[in-house]
């Protein structure tokens, strides 16, 4: 199965801004730009959905594995905290 999502952006890098949106509608032209990415503009920003995607993928990945074990998972949740680019304290720095 191929699905499929869009993002157009207009403008450029540091004025302008984009909408991301998924075929499914679960996204429809949500707003995302450099001051949703670098500074604290309420909307979304890739890293945001990446962190998402990855949260879905491990708690999807958990039940299985509790499944797999013989037990049934209630509730998972799973939170991530992505960090701004270049920002992340987590960034190996060269010496």
């Amino acid at each position: 199965m191929i699905r499929s999502v869009s993002a157009v952006c207009k403008g450029n890098l540091r004025e302008g801004s984009g909408t991301v949106s998924t075929e499914s509608g679960v996204l429809r032209d949500s707003p995302y730009s450099f001051r949703s990415r670098f500074e604290s503009e309420p909307a979304t920003n890739p890293e945001k959905l990446i962190a998402a995607a990855h949260a879905a993928c491990f708690s999807m990945a958990l039940s299985l594995q509790l499944q797999m074990a013989g037990m049934k998972a209630e509730r998972i949740e799973t939170t991530a905290r992505p960090a701004s680019p270049g920002r992340s304290e987590a960034t190996p720095r060269p010496n």
